[in-house]
């Protein structure tokens, strides 16, 4: 089944399978369920047209959801970049932003991954 352009699987529940959905999580998928009275532990297979309209209107309305909702922590991160805020900097400089140790523990942010001990390193030439 589709809703607002993603696939949803079939065989899962209507409150676990709208949370394919990015930006939808369980609670808002909840709350979701409980505005268009629709049960929760309802397939997603099982529901009729009407039901996913009125799924459908609800997070047209009230909902922030995939591309709209990327594209809005993309401009607030650029916002944070041009104001040259600390954490705009923290992004600028790929380094983590919220509070998280650096000396050792931050390589997947820095983008120096180390399978094993040693093979990290950059290679210094030879002598």
């Amino acid at each position: 089944m589709r809703l607002i352009g993603i696939n949803i699987p079939d065989n899962k529940r209507i409150e676990i399978a709208l949370g394919y959905i990015y930006g939808i999580g369980q609670s808002s998928a909840g709350k979701i369920l409980k505005e268009a009275s629709i049960d929760v532990n309802k397939r997603t297979r099982d529901l009729n047209a009407e039901e996913v309209n009125k799924i459908q209107s609800i997070l047209e309305r009230t909902y922030k959801v995939e591309g709209e909702l990327r594209q809005k922590i993309r401009q607030n991160i650029n916002r944070l970049k041009e104001i040259k805020c600390y954490r705009g900097l923290r992004h600028l400089r790929r380094l983590p932003v919220r509070g998280q140790r650096t000396r050792t523990n931050s390589r997947t942010v820095r983008g120096n991954v180390r399978k094993t001990i040693g093979s990290g390193r950059r290679k210094v030439g030879l002598k």
